[in-house]
């Protein structure tokens, strides 16, 4: 599996959980989008879960996996990619945020987020909007949201 031509991409940030990622390479590969894993991850990417969610989608997903965030970063910056984090630490909300095709948008791990050093990096922190007292959304369900209107913005 193979990343396919130049559009938006999905980034996972050590995912801890398969079902999550399961059903992300599922969402993807309707979608024709690309998914990059960067590891560790909190389990095996031929995990049962991760199967069960994907369905036999997986085998249609464009996945690229990196074994760090520093081997990710040095293949983005080679490819000259924006790379656009989702974060509750942000102020933006995604929706009035304007989208490129060739952006990354990256995700944090379920259990915690996006380290520091990697939202320094970042060319844009963005949200999604909840009321207050709420934490943070399933990483699935971020995912669509945010790749939704990615798409819609750059087709």
């Amino acid at each position: 599996m193979g990343l396919t031509a130049l559009k938006p991409d999905i980034a996972l940030y050590q995912p801890d959980i398969p079902g999550n990622t399961g059903t992300i390479l599922r969402f993807a590969a309707c979608l024709g989008l690309n998914v990059n894993i960067i590891e560790p991850a909190g389990f095996r990417l031929d995990d049962k879960n991760l199967k069960r969610a994907g369905m036999d989608y997986l085998e249609l997903a464009s996945l690229a996996r990196h074994t760090s965030f520093t081997t990710f970063e040095r293949w983005r910056k080679g490819e000259n990619r924006r790379l656009i984090c989702l974060t509750t630490k942000a102020a933006n909300p995604y929706t009035a945020f304007e989208f490129q095709s060739d952006d990354i948008i990256l995700f944090g791990r379920e259990s915690a987020g996006l380290p520091d050093d990697v939202h320094n990096l970042a060319d844009a922190r963005l949200t999604i909007p909840m009321i207050e007292g709420a934490r943070s959304l399933n990483l699935a369900l971020s995912v669509s949201m945010v790749m939704g209107e990615v798409v819609r913005q750059v087709g």
